[in-house]
């Protein structure tokens, strides 16, 4: 197989420095050398300008929500009134239109440096819940948009049964239920069957949250992800009324609740976690279940600023998300949960660019069942970001890591290559015109809606 070799101007090395002139040679989806120090690229060598990072992990995505972006913003509304007119969206959608969807959105994280996506997946059945003669049509069309866009996807599979403590499924929610864990684990087991062995797709597990799956219900999921080493993701405590529902019910958090019923773990991840408690962020922390912060969807819904240091302190890795692509910018991410835990506090200097750098790589990857991803190692996965260091944006900056952190964009980035293959060049994406994928794709779900 022949090598493909890169000369990086400033590359983001292992333990998160920051190193001159470093050549990767490249053979197939991996790694195959890195030599730093090279003053020049030799002959032949590709060459990326600006910083070159290893691939971003969006580790929380639901592809669907990209329908809404500017849609929600008339009108001061709710969390609660955000998500009816997310279920409008979620009622127009087929797997041919979601297909449409979900690649042009994935092609979105790909142009903003993203290489592995976390697609929290609950889209299953036909409209009333009457599964497709595929039962996994929805997810299949998931996959192969990731694909097509660029992208290894964790697609994780949600398991969703009801619409709150005691209330069944109703209107666009029916096409989200399997009825119960049990049925919901046979539709998984298939669709972990159909990508046995495909290393670029990981079929991961989901809890939509405590208020969707009763607790005798989340053994199911927790067995399936012990059975198979996959990841479960969790929507936790993002609302104080789930919090309250819960107690009421449980007299327990979502947290302690996930805990007694075996959920928590390394392979855990917990989304959102904004309204924690000191007990909840020790257990999350003890149990090294991961934490993916997602500020800008939490800013734009309202729902609060997490304690994300405090929940690193005490042992929970930090990831990030982009959750309803409000915005697709990991950088913003990243600097947000700095910037964000400022106005909290009144406090500066929470995290340093290398940490936050880590949650967007590294961390991400591993959360979603890629441990050998977000690193320019040999052997990993041969993902190599560029972001451009002479844009207006980032002109004149101190140190690479931290002007990216705290000042580049997703427009900054001009290279991508994802699993060996050069999925974006000078700022454009190897499908073409993606914003006019997503305004095709997003005009035909708001005609299913009219």
């Amino acid at each position: 197989m022949p090598k493909l070799t890169y000369w990086c101007e400033l590359a983001w090395l292992p333990p998160g420095e920051t190193v001159a002139g470093v050549l990767v040679e490249v053979e197939g989806a991996r790694i195959a050398d890195i030599t730093p120090g090279v003053a020049e690229p030799p002959p032949g060598a590709v060459r990326l300008a600006g910083l070159t990072l290893p691939g971003l992990a969006n580790a929380h995505s639901h592809a669907f929500h990209r329908a809404l972006r500017g849609v929600t913003q008339a009108e001061k509304g709710t969390f609660w009134t955000w998500r009816e007119q997310m279920y409008g969206v979620a009622q127009a959608l087929d797997p041919d239109s979601y297909l449409r969807l979900a690649r042009a959105a994935f092609a979105e994280m790909a142009l903003a440096g993203v290489t592995c996506v976390g697609e929290f997946h609950y889209l299953h059945h036909a409209p009333g819940g009457t599964p497709y003669d595929d039962p996994n049509a929805m997810g299949h069309a998931l996959v192969q948009a990731a694909r097509e866009a660029g992208l290894r996807i964790a697609l994780l599979d949600a398991c969703y049964l009801t619409g709150g403590p005691g209330t069944p499924l109703t209107g666009a929610q029916l096409r989200f239920g399997d009825g119960d864990a049990e049925r919901w684990a046979v539709r998984a087991e298939a669709l972990a069957s159909s990508y046995a062995g495909e290393p670029d797709v990981e079929i991961g597990a989901a809890i939509h949250s405590v208020r969707a799956v009763p607790a005798e219900h989340m053994a199911s999921v927790a067995v399936f992800s012990h059975h198979h080493a996959v990841p479960v993701h969790i929507h936790v405590s993002e609302q104080r009324a789930e919090n309250s529902a819960c107690v009421e019910l449980y007299s327990a958090t979502p947290v302690q609740v996930l805990h007694e019923h075996g959920v928590l773990g390394p392979r855990t991840t917990a989304v959102h976690a904004t309204h924690v408690s000191d007990a909840d962020i020790a257990l999350l922390g003890q149990s090294e279940t991961h934490v993916c912060m997602c500020p800008t969807t939490e800013r734009d819904l309202a729902d609060g600023i997490g304690p994300a240091r405090a929940m690193s302190d005490a042992g929970s890795p930090i990831t990030l998300g982009s959750d309803s692509h409000a915005v697709v910018d990991l950088f913003e991410e990243a600097r947000a949960v700095e910037l964000d835990e400022r106005l909290a506090t009144e406090r500066r200097g929470h995290w340093r660019a290398a940490e936050l750098l880590q949650a967007a790589t590294s961390a991400g990857h591993a959360s979603l069942g890629f441990p050998d991803g977000g690193v320019l190692c040999p052997g990993a996965w041969a993902d190599l970001v560029s972001v451009r260091l002479d844009s207006v944006r980032t002109a004149g900056g101190g140190p690479a890591a931290e002007t990216v952190v705290f000042a580049a964009t997703a427009a900054d980035v001009h290279s991508v290559v994802s699993g060996g293959r050069q999925v974006v060049a000078e700022g454009r994406h190897v499908l073409g015109d993606v914003g006019g994928l997503l305004a095709e794709a997003i005009a035909e779900v708001r005609r299913e809606r009219a």
